[in-house]
């Protein structure tokens, strides 16, 4: 049986969700509790590699598994054996064909920006302290430029290790309350960092150094000096997968 989990965390005490030499990660914790529950070595399959300090509210692994275990009850074992920051919100069965990071999906991020005079202690984790103001209408303005498919080269890390870097960004919607701004991304796929650039792009244009008609020339570019800077990881959360 091949079962497929989603799990929120937070990502402040890890490094990232991918299995690493040199940090805890939320893949290494998935994978000791799976394997504790059922008694043998299993490694999990995750869809998204989110970075250090990145949060998700809906990330989605899976594993094959022999138990006679009815898999909508993995989730409350497994939730017995994870850290309070890990917690599993669902498993069910699946195709065996299944597979999180090659099935045709969508996936949706959200960039939270604390836009105020001073820092608030209890958003220090899961928000972008930035002092200035920020005219969200221009970020929403820009924010359209970047709907539909174009080569985001520019908006990729310098380390992108992927054949293409032309994606379908389906939505880039901007809004606020109170004293937090939102940047939410669905898209068919993200490069590396992309979320994170256009959350720094963004931010420029809200504090008019960079004006929303020059989404298009950046976009054109294809040079990631072109765009903004990288936006801190702990601003970041995924948001969930929508599979089609």
């Amino acid at each position: 049986m091949r079962v497929r989990l989603t799990v929120a965390y937070d990502g402040t005490n890890y490094n990232g969700w991918q299995m690493q030499p040199n940090g805890v990660t939320v893949e290494e914790k998935l994978n000791e509790a799976v394997s504790a529950l059922f008694g043998r070595k299993i490694q999990v399959i995750g869809a998204s590699r989110t970075d250090a300090g990145v949060h998700s509210l809906g990330n989605v692994c899976c594993f094959d598994t022999d138990t006679r275990m009815p898999a909508e009850k993995i989730s409350y074992a497994l939730n017995q054996r994870l850290p309070e920051d890990i917690v599993v919100q669902d498993s069910c069965a699946v195709p065996d064909s299944f597979h999180p990071r090659y099935a045709k999906c969508r996936k949706t991020y959200e960039y939270r920006i604390l836009n105020r005079r001073f820092r608030m202690p209890t958003r220090r984790l899961d928000t972008y302290f930035y002092y200035y103001p920020l005219d969200v209408e221009r970020m929403q303005e820009a924010a359209r430029f970047l709907e539909g498919e174009h080569d985001f080269r520019s908006f990729a890390s310098a380390h992108m290790q992927t054949k293409t870097s032309v994606r379908t960004i389906c939505s880039c919607l901007v809004s606020r309350q109170e004293d937090v701004i939102a940047i939410r991304v669905t898209g068919d796929g993200f490069l590396y960092n992309m979320v994170r650039i256009i959350a720094g792009t963004l931010v420029k244009v809200g504090a008019g150094e960079i004006l929303p008609g020059q989404i298009p020339e950046i976009l054109a570019a294809a040079d990631r000096s072109a765009a903004g800077p990288t936006a801190p990881a702990h601003g970041l959360t995924m948001i969930g997968i929508e599979y089609l």
